[in-house]
């Protein structure tokens, strides 16, 4: 794991990587930030299905289909585009894991309607909304089967579903259906959510399990309005569920602050069988919905720091599904770092401005670690 210097976004280094600043450009804009990744982690799969194209909520909405094409384009520039595998769709059983009956009955009867008011319900939903939920099974499983990551591209995302309930633009819990499979298989399951809103169907769906750890670093106060850092689950789940509620103006130095001081503890602590990422491109400081302001190496730090994790600690077993995230240079930009660094490939990051060098979610943090003192050894 590596350590912040006193000058940590001068250089943002990445276990076992080569950083290269390109020199700058004639034309007085900033340089771009090259990352150079050693071939230790094995290659990824990518999950992916053009008919998640298909899913359009309402004309002018910000999660539509660009987001997908975007990423998509970039990875095919980057000749990251390989090994990609399709999805099928999740059975009801596999969905019932998770949401009742009656939630499944009334988003797939339903034909036209709004979940929420930024949540439209047309005919075809639900089936796009199940076959994003195969996607992350079927990436989910190939970590598991293989012992290598996988990066499932899907639409809609899912971590706002919780057992009876949608909202936030999610129907399905995508990552959630893959965590209640893990466990009913006897995995111990370590769930990151890095996504700028909290995870609260994930949240809501795990509470009281002891199986499935459930971390968020959220932008707090904004939507859903949950995931206080006092909130550390239900009944024997105490202390599985971990919030980061962090403030408005918060990047690079808080989260990998948390990252070393909260986060990877209860992680190697908790010793999973597979780590599954809820990856939400939203905490980017370019993104129009939120106020966090991670750059693009920050984000690919903090997901390398994960999938270094899963390598020490359950054989390369992670898959990371897409959730939110809406500025579509930085989506794609991310995504590609992202799958670059999985790949061993070399990534350019144009969107490298740090705005956060003070750890201004300090108090967030020492928050979290006291509320989670008596169930982790945290320092």
């Amino acid at each position: 794991m590596c350590r912040l210097n006193s000058h940590p976004f001068r250089s943002v280094i990445i276990s076992r990587e080569s950083e290269t600043i390109l020199s700058s450009p004639k034309d007085g804009t900033r340089p771009r930030r090259c990352l150079e990744v050693g071939p230790d982690v094995p290659l990824d799969v990518l999950v992916y299905d053009p008919r998640f194209l298909d899913h359009v909520v309402s004309p002018n909405h910000v999660e539509r289909p660009d987001r997908l094409r975007a990423i998509v384009e970039r990875l095919k520039q980057e000749r990251l585009y390989a090994g990609v595998e399709a999805a099928a769709p999740a059975t009801r059983a596999e969905v019932e894991r998770v949401h009742r009956s009656t939630y499944v009955d009334y988003v797939r009867d339903l034909g036209g309607g709004f979940l929420d008011p930024e949540t439209a319900v047309h005919p075809e939903t639900f089936e796009i909304a199940s076959l994003a939920v195969g996607a992350v099974l079927g990436a989910a499983r190939a970590a598991v089967r293989d012992g290598r990551p996988a990066v499932a591209l899907v639409r809609p995302p899912g971590h706002h579903a919780g057992p009876d309930y949608g909202g936030g633009f999610c129907y399905l819990n995508n990552v959630a259906i893959a965590a209640a499979e893990c466990a009913a298989r006897g995995h111990r399951v370590a769930i990151l959510d890095y996504d700028a809103h909290h995870g609260n169907g994930t949240r809501d769906i795990f509470a009281a399990s002891p199986s499935v750890l459930y971390v968020s670093t959220h932008e707090y106060g904004i939507y859903p309005g949950t995931g206080p850092g006092e909130d550390v689950g239900e009944g024997d789940g105490r202390g599985f569920t971990v919030n980061v509620p962090l403030s408005a103006g918060c990047g690079d130095t808080s989260f990998l602050t948390a990252d070393e001081a909260i986060i990877e503890p209860i992680v190697e602590e908790f010793r999973p069988d597979v780590v599954l990422m809820s990856l939400g491109v939203d905490a980017h400081y370019r993104d129009p919905l939120t106020s966090l302001t991670l750059s693009s190496p920050g984000y690919v730090e903090l997901v390398s720091r994960a999938a270094n994790a899963a390598a020490r600690l359950c054989g390369n077993r992670i898959a990371i599904a897409l959730e939110g995230g809406y500025h579509l240079d930085a989506l794609a930009e991310v995504f590609a770092g992202v799958v670059g660094r999985l790949q061993g490939r070399k990534v350019d990051l144009a969107l490298t401005e740090v705005f956060d060098d003070k750890v201004r979610g300090r108090a967030a943090i020492e928050a979290t670690k006291r509320a989670h003192g008596a169930y982790w050894n945290l320092r």
